[in-house]
Parts: C-alpha cells; sequence; structure tokens
C-alpha cells in the first residue's frame, strides 16, 4: 500500500540530499534523480519540499509522468482521495410508440407519441478514455456502431494498456536513438498482434501457436486489426509504428497471399514468433509510383535453378534489420513494361545483400533502408505468384498498405486534435485559456470535421472489404482506397500544422509539451508520399473508380 504524507512531512524534505515534491498530491523523491534532470538540479531545489504541480504542467506533459512514476513516487498526500470509478454515460430513454389504427386500409402504423408499445433502443458499448470529443472514434465515447462488439472492447482495451505502459514513455528516447528495442518488436510476435495484421480476416493458426489473449481466433476480423495499428499510433511516432509493423505489414502478407505453400511454412513461423523479421522491396532510386519501369534485374540461370539478381533498392522500411525481403524484380525485356515483373523472396543468408540506413525528415526508427544486391542467388521456389505475374501480387498489397497508412495518419491527426484541446485548456494568453478564444476553437471544430469524416470512409471501406472476395475488393475499392489515402494524409498534414500554430514554439523544439506535435508534423511527408503521392492516388482514384462504373452500368 502507498505510503501517506502530510504536507509537513514534505516540506522537511527540502535539501539536495533529501528533495521530494508533490506533483497532484503524489509524493515524489528527486535526491538522486537530480543529475538527470533536463533542466538542471537548481530548479528543482527551488521546489524542494513544495508543490510542484504548477511548475511541472508548465513544462511536461503526461506522458513524462507515466515514465518517471514508477521510478519516483514513494507515496501521496493524505488529503488525496482514492479516484472514484468513472460514472456511465447516461442510456438515452426508450423510445414509447402507439399503434395507431389506418381509417381505410385497416393496417396500422406507429407513431412515437404515446407510451403503448415500447421500442428499446440498441445498447452502446461502454465509454472508454478521456472522453475529449473527437479524440477517439465515436464508438469509444458511447455512439452506437454497426461494426464493433465486446471482442473490440476487449482489444482497445488490451493495447491501449500495453501501450500506454510500455511504449508511450519511452518514444521519444527511441526516435533520438533511431532505433526501437529488439524485445518490442518480439513482444509483438508473442502477443499476436504480427499475426493479425496480415490484412486476412482468419486468423493463421496453422503458422503460428501465439494467439491475442483478448479475442479468440474465431471472432477475429479485419476491424481487430484496424484497432491494433489505431492504438499502437496513440505512442505518436510514425517511426515506433513503422518499425514494429511497417516492413512486416506490408512484406508479408504477399509471402501468406501468393507464396507456395513449402516456401511459407518454412519461413512464416518465425516471422510470426518475432524472431525474425521482413520487409517489402520494391522503390529504387529511379522508380517509385511507376512500378512498371522498376529495373532490379533476376536472370534465370544456366540450370534453371535459380534466379541471378542485381540491383538497388531504395527507402525500403526495416531494410537494415531485415532476414527476408519480399522483392520486385524485372525477369521479363524492359520493354514488357508490367507484364515482365516478378516477386521474389530474397534471403539475406543467401548473400550478395547489403544495407545501409539512410538518414530522412521523419519516421527516424523505421530503419528506412538503401540496399543493393549483387549477383544474390535466390530459389526458383521462392517465386511468390506466378513469372511475370508479379504486378498483380503487388497491386493487390497496396491496398493493404495503404489501408495502414490510412488508419495511422487519421490517428495522429486525432494526436494531434487532442493534445490541442488539452494544452489549450491549460495554456493562458492575455488574460485568458487558449480554448476561450474563438480563433483557437475554429481551429479546433476544422481538424475534428476532417478527422472524422475520414474516419467514417474508413470504417465503411473496410466493412465492404470484410464482405467481399480480395479480387472484387481490388478492383471494386482500389479508388476509393487511393482517394482515402489522399484524404487522410492532408488532414493529418492540417492537423499537424495546426496543432503547431496552437503550441506555437513549443512545437518547434523537440520534447517537451510539444513534442508529440513536432515529431509528428517531422513525419508528414513520410505518409504523404510513400504508398503512392497524393497526386497519383487522387488520378487513380477517379480513372479506376469511373472504370469500374462503366463496368458496373453507369449511365451518363
Amino acid at each position: 500500500m502507498s505510503k501517506t504524507f502530510t504536507q509537513a512531512d514534505v516540506a522537511s524534505h527540502n535539501k539536495p540530499d533529501n528533495l521530494y515534491i508533490v506533483v497532484d498530491e503524489d509524493v515524489y523523491d528527486l535526491t538522486t534523480f537530480q543529475d538527470e534532470h533536463p533542466g538542471g538540479k537548481k530548479i528543482l531545489t527551488r521546489v524542494a519540499g513544495k508543490d510542484a504541480s504548477k511548475q511541472f504542467w508548465k513544462y511536461h506533459n503526461e506522458s513524462i509522468l507515466k515514465k518517471y512514476k514508477p521510478k519516483l513516487q514513494v507515496g501521496s498526500l493524505d488529503t488525496k482521495k482514492n479516484a472514484a470509478p468513472p460514472t456511465p454515460p447516461a442510456s438515452p430513454p426508450p423510445t414509447k410508440e402507439i399503434v395507431k389504427p389506418q381509417a381505410e386500409s385497416g393496417t396500422v402504423s406507429a407513431a412515437p407519441v404515446g407510451d403503448v408499445q415500447e421500442k428499446v433502443p440498441e445498447e452502446t458499448l461502454d465509454a472508454f478514455g478521456d472522453l475529449i470529443p473527437f479524440a477517439d472514434p465515436a464508438w469509444y465515447q458511447g455512439f452506437h456502431s454497426p461494426y464493433h462488439n465486446e471482442t473490440h472492447v476487449a482489444l482497445r482495451d488490451e493495447v491501449r494498456a500495453w501501450v500506454s505502459s510500455e511504449i508511450e514513455p519511452y518514444v521519444s528516447e527511441w526516435d533520438e536513438a533511431k532505433k526501437v528495442p529488439d524485445a518490442i518488436y518480439k513482444a509483438m510476435g508473442t502477443r499476436g498482434y504480427l499475426a493479425g495484421l496480415m490484412g486476412v480476416s482468419h486468423w493463421p493458426s496453422e503458422y503460428t501457436g501465439a494467439k491475442i489473449a483478448s479475442v479468440a481466433p474465431e471472432k477475429w476480423d479485419l476491424f481487430h486489426e484496424l484497432l491494433i495499428t489505431d492504438e499502437l499510433s496513440r505512442a505518436a511516432s510514425g517511426g515506433f509504428v513503422w518499425n514494429v509493423i511497417g516492413g512486416f505489414g506490408i512484406g508479408c502478407p504477399p509471402l501468406l497471399k501468393f507464396g507456395k505453400p513449402e516456401l511459407v511454412k518454412r519461413i512464416l513461423p518465425g516471422i510470426l514468433s518475432g524472431d525474425k523479421r521482413i520487409c517489402l522491396a520494391i522503390t529504387e532510386p529511379d522508380a517509385g509510383s511507376d512500378v512498371a519501369n522498376l529495373g532490379c534485374e533476376a536472370k534465370l540461370s544456366e540450370d534453371g535453378k535459380h534466379y541471378i539478381v542485381n540491383g538497388e533498392k531504395k527507402w525500403i522500411t526495416n531494410g537494415v534489420w531485415s532476414d527476408y525481403f519480399t522483392t520486385a524484380v524485372r525477369t521479363g525485356t524492359p520493354e514488357s513494361g508490367m507484364n515482365g515483373i516478378s516477386v521474389l523472396l530474397i534471403e539475406r543468408s543467401a548473400g550478395g545483400v547489403s544495407t545501409r540506413k539512410m538518414d530522412c525528415q521523419g519516421v527516424w526508427s523505421s530503419g528506412t533502408t538503401y540496399i543493393t544486391f549483387e549477383d544474390v542467388k535466390v530459389p526458383v521456389e521462392n517465386v511468390i505468384g506466378k513469372v511475370n505475374g508479379g504486378f498483380k501480387v503487388i497491386m493487390t498489397n497496396f491496398n493493404h498498405e495503404r489501408i495502414g497508412i490510412i488508419i495511422q495518419c487519421i490517428r495522429f491527426s486525432r494526436v494531434c486534435y487532442e493534445e490541442s484541446v488539452k494544452y489549450a485548456n491549460k495554456r493562458r494568453t492575455f488574460g485568458q485559456k487558449l480554448i476561450q478564444h474563438p480563433v483557437i476553437r475554429l481551429k479546433l471544430a476544422h481538424m475534428a470535421r476532417q478527422i472524422e469524416a475520414s474516419y467514417c470512409w474508413l470504417e465503411s471501406i473496410m466493412h465492404q472489404i470484410s464482405h467481399m472476395p480480395e479480387e472484387l475488393a481490388m478492383l471494386r475499392l482500389g479508388g476509393p482506397i487511393a482517394s482515402l489515402k489522399a484524404q487522410s494524409t492532408v488532414t493529418f498534414e492540417f492537423c499537424a500544422r495546426e496543432a503547431s500554430q496552437i503550441f506555437g514554439g513549443l512545437s518547434y523544439s523537440r520534447g517537451g509539451q510539444g513534442g508529440k506535435i513536432e515529431r509528428l508534423y517531422r513525419d508528414v511527408r513520410a505518409y504523404a508520399i510513400p504508398g503512392g503521392s497524393e497526386e497519383i492516388m487522387l488520378d487513380l482514384s477517379i480513372r479506376q473508380s469511373l472504370k469500374v462504373g462503366e463496368i458496373m452500368g453507369m449511365k451518363l
């Protein structure tokens, strides 16, 4: 049980060799922490033995408290009351209906004016989180949802608890170090999260013994996958999210869906356990969105048993750490365009693979990589899909990649909004809180409307994907997904900029109260360009949607 202090007890600990402070009625021993304090010892000396809540919240955000509280808290003031359990939101009253006869036909209709017949409303799921409007999806906040049930609630609770305690307090350190600890990636495997992030609505139990604690395998659906990515993104770091799911989430699905059974059985278990890593290698120094013109070459050996691969890949997420590379190569002539592309699973252990980390504007801990293949021998059994049929594999995979980008961008936008709301209710200018200035409320309103519109479109698309064969989804949903990819990245950029304006100078320096905003603003370009730039996406969305319209019988 936590130790209790009086204010006088704390006041007696006011020396450099015996230094306590109070933050929100919790007592912290900072005696041995003074050398670590970024602001120096003198600032702590000034508040030794005192309530430092005002000073703490002026310079720090909640993630700092989460990080250091387990190590430094020694008790609480005797005036602190135990937190009361949250009051559940009031349920709307049942709709009363009265049966009203129709004079001529003899039929009856219901009119909501009496109390003869009671219509019981559909129950909502329990409210969750801080309940700041629009800071979480509507179904988190007591609104009705046709898509979610108790299994989604359980998974949401599980992932958020893990992110809050094990991820969020350390993300800034990992970003600066440009590396997430290997133990975190391993935990993604043992917790079952990797197995649930491959864009399939069934649990791959034949390749892994890992299970997600809160969801039975037979209950798994694509909204669970959405939830994992969404909650991981609350850490407010594209680098972190790309580190743990970036390369895997786009490099592994082609192997699972198009790889030969023997290859999948040999490779996939080690990946899903978190012991091995995989990435997708498509982009080249001279070929990005124009996939049909890539030049990394794979020539069949004289004995027909291997492909010899030579070429380069650039901006490859997780490549520097990967054991396997799902690689787009040219097996046909340069003139064959998209009809001469194949996909190979290249294994680093084959030799001839060299990787070097690239320094980029954002997503620092993602392991963005430049890859060189020099006479790499790849068994013909490692072809994913059909020879010269790789374009189909790549295009099918793009939908899953873009959905991941969309989910991350919308949650990052929510983080920008949520941080802005909290700061605007704390920061005072010209004699009043920021939130009391109409111009600030207008910024928040514009952020919220774009976030909610984007998320509702995302849920609609996820529902369609869940009810379509993959071939049909690729045809009918490629256009809308491309359009929503552009919509979500534009929304993210808008929200990051508006949040930066609200935070002012605090969003320009790394760390501190505006640290999340500064980091996310750096990550914006990493989302607007990869997976198809906004301009390419918008043009593709219209071209493909109109083509589908013609097939469906569009009348003009």
